[in-house]
């Protein structure tokens, strides 16, 4: 599975993504992850990048909400404790496939 994480150098939340996204692909192998950088608006366009961070697994942003407006921006995620710049675990998990650790 591919996974690619998107950002934008001055989003302060991709790193916790990312540090998220490393922990999982060190539990499941056929997790494999990426990262790229959208350096422009128009870089931004062009992948459809609806903020920083955003997870495209197998080329699709498996948190994109339709309708969702594309450009260097923040990304915000709803999660169980409110609104947060990055998807928890559990939430990556379940996108990823799996809802829990282990087996």
């Amino acid at each position: 599975m591919d996974v690619s994480l998107l950002y934008f150098e001055n989003c302060p939340n991709w790193r916790i993504a990312d540090q998220r996204l490393a922990v999982i692909a060190a539990e499941r192998p056929d997790v494999v992850v990426s990262r790229h950088r959208v350096e422009t608006v128009e870089e931004a366009d062009r992948v459809g990048f609806h903020g920083s961070p955003s997870i495209v697994v197998d080329g699709v942003d498996v948190f994109a909400e339709p309708g969702a407006g594309v450009g260097l921006s923040c990304r915000v995620y709803c999660t169980p404790d409110g609104l947060a710049g990055a998807p928890t675990m559990e939430q990556l998990r379940a996108a990823l496939g799996r809802d829990s650790g282990g087996a």
